[in-house]
């Protein structure tokens, strides 16, 4: 193996070298881990970080996935849809405070009334954002599950921007048993991962931004499992990148496996975010949320180890206690205004700059876009051969 700082000058890594930095525990050379991948994304996509609004639009869910504490299965949870006046009221929140994109998230539906309730809010949001700092409207990006690819494309033209329009798919891990083992609920529907990976190829199609992501420390995954995952973010050509730890739900159905050490899991969960930037370069990655309930700082060591893009909650306080798809999930309580305030001066504190009223596309979307391949596949995702 080549010294660690031979290494850490690369931009092509052999399975091998992935896996040895991903599980990097000595502290003197985690920092120069976290220096290179800070210091990467500084060389290829700049010193912001970008604002993606959040919006929880709903945990009203059809699929019953064992980790989730919003799944259907789960009876204790008072349920909740949010009006498309609410949706929008948050909408215009983030474009007049600067936030160049939202995110809206729901629990997985595909029914005709929850698909048109959804183009009916994209048609108003784009509608009631538009001004002189967001001539297009705020950009807007989607998690809302597995849909037909006629859903998508109906979503991207109710947008009104699609050269600000994401969509977020995490396939949650590469290893085909621990897929089936978190997804495959007995005597339910259950989900495949070579469907989730259909989905994202239709989302390129579409010409979305495509994200995706996965669980890092999920019991009896690997680092080579782990590794397996970048390789297939990388088949996947994605734009984005959204993943967390794995964290234990009291409504999941999966208390009794628990989970990994604190300490530990927030280490490993920063080596993935470093080193899925230093494999995949110029990508937008998201500092989770949910690094902040292993470390009060989780995200902002996030931001030091690679991410780009930070996701503060506008969900009415009213719901957000019922959006909880892990336990101890932070910031229930935290008015937007006040949060966004003390959020720059965090994100300032670590030599970043905030992106206001800027889209925040990747870069490598943007070079795709340039290159006239956006409505194309251009990578044609190897759904058989995961």
């Amino acid at each position: 193996m080549k010294s660690l700082e031979t290494l850490l000058k690369q931009t092509v890594f052999s399975d091998e070298e992935i896996v040895y930095l991903l599980g990097l525990k000595d502290e003197q050379d985690c920092r120069a881990l976290q220096k290179a991948a800070y210091d990467r994304t500084t060389e290829l996509m700049g010193s912001n970080v970008y604002y993606r609004g959040l919006i929880e639009v709903s945990n009203v869910c059809t699929s019953d996935c064992r980790y989730c504490g919003i799944r259907k299965d789960n009876h204790s949870v008072p349920r909740f849809e949010m009006t498309k006046e609410e949706i929008v009221g948050c909408a215009k929140f983030a474009a007049d405070h600067g936030y160049g994109s939202i995110c809206l998230q729901a629990g997985e539906r595909n029914d005709p009334k929850f698909i048109e309730f959804i183009a009916d809010a994209l048609r108003a949001i784009h509608a009631e954002t538009i001004s002189e700092q967001l001539p297009n409207g705020v950009g807007i990006t989607l998690s809302l599950g597995d849909q037909t690819k006629e859903v998508y494309e109906y979503w991207a033209d109710c947008s009104g921007n699609r050269d600000n329009l994401r969509y977020l798919a995490r396939f949650e891990t590469s290893n085909h048993e621990l897929f089936n083992f978190l997804h495959h609920t007995p005597k339910k529907k259950n989900k495949h991962l070579e469907h989730r990976l259909q989905c994202l190829q239709w989302l390129r199609e579409c010409g979305y931004q495509v994200g995706t992501g996965v669980m890092i420390g999920i019991p009896g995954q690997t680092l080579h499992d782990l590794c397996a995952d970048i390789r297939l973010f990388q088949k996947i050509d994605a734009d984005m990148i959204g993943m967390g730890p794995y964290l234990m739900s009291e409504g999941a159905d999966l208390k009794e496996i628990g989970q990994m050490e604190a300490k530990q899991l927030i280490r490993l969960t920063l080596n993935m975010i470093a080193v899925t930037r230093l494999v995949l370069g110029n990508i937008n990655i998201a500092a989770a949320t949910a690094l902040q309930v292993l470390d009060p700082e989780g995200r902002e060591k996030g931001i030091e180890h690679g991410a780009n893009v930070i996701m503060p909650n506008l969900t009415p306080l009213c719901y957000r206690g019922d959006y909880q798809l892990y336990d101890k999930k932070p910031n229930l309580t935290d008015d937007p205004s006040f949060f966004a305030a003390g959020l720059q001066q965090r994100i300032e504190s670590r030599g970043r700059t905030v992106g206001f009223n800027q889209s925040g596309s990747s870069r490598k979307w943007l070079m795709r876009k340039e290159a006239g391949l956006q409505q194309s596949a251009v990578k044609q995702i190897p759904i058989k051969a995961v």
